[in-house]
C-alpha cells in the first residue's frame, strides 16, 4: 500500500482528481502486476509494479481528462485553484493568490471545466 500511496500522491498533486480515487487505481495496477509478475531472472517486483500502477492512473486520466487541448501551465493553475477552493479559499481571491489576472482565471476555468457527454442510442 505504501507504493500505491506514493504513486497516487504524485498524481494527486498534479491533478484535480481526489487522492483516494487515484489510490484505488494504483492498487488495481498493483494487483494486475502481481498476477503477471514472473520473479525468475532476478527481477525486482517494485519497479515492475510501479509501471502497471502508473499506467492504470494514466489511462484513467487520459479517458477522463480535459475535452480540449489545454496548456500544461493552465492545467497546473487550475489544479492549484481547485485545491485552494477545497481548502476554503474565497473564489474572488483565487486569481490574486495564483498571481494571475481575474480575466485569465476565468479563461482557465472555462477551458479546464469542459466535460464531454457521450450520448448512446437506446438499444
Amino acid at each position: 500500500m505504501d507504493l500505491a500511496d506514493k504513486i497516487a500522491g504524485n498524481f494527486a498533486r498534479r491533478t484535480t482528481h481526489p487522492f483516494d480515487d487515484l489510490r484505488q487505481l494504483a492498487v488495481i495496477g498493483l494487483l494486475k502486476a502481481a498476477s503477471r509478475f514472473d520473479g525468475t531472472g532476478g527481477r525486482s517486483f517494485r519497479p515492475y509494479a510501479r509501471t502497471y500502477a502508473n499506467g492504470e492512473i494514466t489511462h484513467y486520466l487520459r479517458d477522463h481528462g480535459f475535452a480540449i487541448k489545454v496548456p500544461p501551465s493552465w492545467r497546473d493553475l487550475y489544479a492549484s485553484g481547485q485545491k485552494l477552493l477545497r481548502e476554503g479559499q474565497s473564489p474572488d481571491a483565487l486569481p490574486q493568490r495564483l498571481g494571475i489576472a481575474a480575466e485569465r482565471w476565468r479563461e482557465i476555468q472555462d477551458a479546464c471545466s469542459i466535460t464531454v457527454i457521450v450520448l448512446q442510442p437506446d438499444c
